[in-house]
């Protein structure tokens, strides 16, 4: 299952060249990442932290394809691409809301972490792969 979050380039969000700058792409990655985790997952994040469970990204890939610019209407879709044993890994597209063209395609992925140990999970704990599996 696909969340959709929808984005307006601001000023703050560009660069001296007037296009997104590269770092912003990442802020609206991770808000995407959180909004599918509450909203699609049925996780909370912040009470996931509470009781013991961080997901942090290991890895991340971004295709930067054409640059996003001033007062521009973008859509975000994310979803799970893979759910390995230890890691989840997400798809995210960012795109112009009004011409479809693709702004940045990401492959994210994150892994579960003991914060009590800050040792990586072996295998996700059992009601994240639950959580997924519902949605499916």
């Amino acid at each position: 299952m696909k969340h959709i979050d929808e984005i307006r380039v601001y000023y703050a969000d560009t660069d001296a060249y007037g296009v997104v700058w590269h770092g912003a792409y990442l802020r609206w990655l991770e808000a995407g990442r959180i909004e599918y985790t509450d909203k699609v997952m049925g996780l909370d994040l912040k009470k996931m932290q509470e009781d013991g469970c961080i997901l942090p990204v290991v890895e991340l890939n971004i295709k930067y394809k054409v640059s996003a610019k001033l007062d521009d209407n973008l859509i975000l879709e994310t979803y799970v691409e893979d759910l390995r044993p230890s890691a989840i890994v997400f798809k995210q597209i960012l795109k112009n809301k009004d011409t479809g063209i693709v702004n940045i395609s990401a492959t994210v992925t994150c892994v579960a972490v003991d914060t009590s140990t800050n040792k990586m999970f072996r295998r996700l704990p059992d009601f994240i792969t639950q959580a997924y599996q519902k949605n499916i």
